[in-house]
């Protein structure tokens, strides 16, 4: 392993603090969201807490779940298969990092594909695929917006397959939640893509960037964003005893908060009581933001946000992670293959590594990368 995929590897592992009593009541207060935020019990559709769940919100890498249903769906017809071929056009390779940096005409299966997605968030795979499925990312689009209507996202709308940001792009919290639900409902025998620890090309190693994965207990999915409009973004989900919850966390101002908050919410859903009785569909329109995108990203992409995300990590750089329910991975992650078909020349190494979009955000303005 080289010096640079230590780096990252360290990066990623979390500080841990006891669970001493500072820390729970630090983990206590941070239920006090000022961000959208849902958690959900999957087998119900009972909703457990929510605030601000229909505030529209820039879905950033998020989008890309939207992108797996649509692909799942096509898998379940019979049009694709985990092994069909996927080839890089020169669209899907021209897209802006995180990225794999494949060449036009090289293949991965769509398997591989899958897992890229989610573990590594890469734009130009999410282009590839939309163009395998649909023909044209254009009509994939199509189908993605179909799809968001028949599980009843009713304030959703795509218009590309990666979450990078444009006009016309939203979602909220609530939506989300029945998309990621509807995943695990639909296609469980696909569930294990979402757990992944890592992945690895054959020649480099990526860890998952979702923080909760090995080392919050039950924890199996499913997918961060970032865009500076939107903030830090993350859907979790944890299984225990048979009970599956999922949980969206939406406008955090770091990787390490969004972990923080997902972690906590999520124990707070396996331990607590709620006496609310609403479940998605029940649910109401409540609040404000339902008529306009919210827009964060003077909040996030500024001087002050870089400070804050600065005191998020220690000095070599290792997030600073406050929930008592987030412990240190006790194992080195496993990496499962997800890379080109066999024969073909693999990207520079240099290429592809993660540290612009996971060791060190760029400060004060981050690129429009998402994950």
């Amino acid at each position: 392993m080289s010096t640079r995929q230590n780096r990252l590897l360290a990066a990623l592992r979390p500080i841990t603090i006891a669970a001493s009593a500072a820390a729970i009541a630090f983990s206590a207060t941070s239920q006090a969201y000022a961000n959208p935020h849902i958690l959900v019990d999957v087998q119900s559709g009972r909703v457990l807490e929510h605030d601000e769940a229909f505030r529209k919100w820039y879905p950033a890498s998020l989008t890309k779940l939207m992108t797996i249903y649509t692909v799942f769906d096509a898998i379940r017809s019979g049009q694709i298969s985990v092994d069909t071929p996927i080839a890089m056009s020169k669209r899907a390779a021209a897209q802006p990092p995180a990225k794999m940096y494949f060449k036009p005409g090289q293949k991965l299966t769509l398997d591989s594909a899958i897992k890229i997605l989610i573990v590594k968030s890469a734009n130009d795979i999410a282009v590839a695929v939309a163009e395998a499925v649909g023909g044209t990312q254009e009509a994939f689009v199509l189908r993605m917006n179909a799809e968001a209507v028949k599980l009843g996202m009713t304030d959703s709308h795509f218009i590309n397959p990666n979450g990078l940001p444009g006009k016309g792009q939203y979602t909220t919290a609530r939506d989300l939640a029945i998309l990621s639900v509807a995943l695990r409902r639909d296609f469980p025998q696909y569930a294990g893509y979402f757990s992944l620890e890592g992945i690895t090309t054959g020649t480099k190693n990526v860890p998952a960037i979702n923080m909760l994965i090995g080392r919050f207990a039950g924890a199996d999915g499913m997918k961060t964003g970032f865009i500076c409009a939107s903030g830090f973004n993350q859907i979790s989900s944890a299984t225990r005893n048979g009970r599956t919850l999922v949980s969206v966390v939406l406008g955090t101002d770091s990787l390490a908060a969004r972990a923080d908050n997902s972690a906590d919410l999520l124990q707070k859903g396996f331990t607590a009581q709620f006496p609310g009785t609403d479940t998605l569909g029940s649910l109401k329109p409540y609040g404000e933001g339902q008529d306009q995108v919210t827009d964060i990203t003077a909040e996030i992409c500024s001087a002050k946000g870089a400070k804050i995300r600065s005191e998020t990590r220690d000095e070599v750089g290792r997030m600073k992670i406050h929930s008592p329910y987030i412990q240190e991975m006790d194992h080195e992650p496993a990496f499962s293959y997800a890379g080109l078909i066999p024969g073909q020349n693999e990207p520079q190494p240099d290429k592809l590594a993660t540290a612009d979009t996971i060791a060190n955000v760029p400060i004060p303005m981050p690129r429009p990368t998402s994950f």
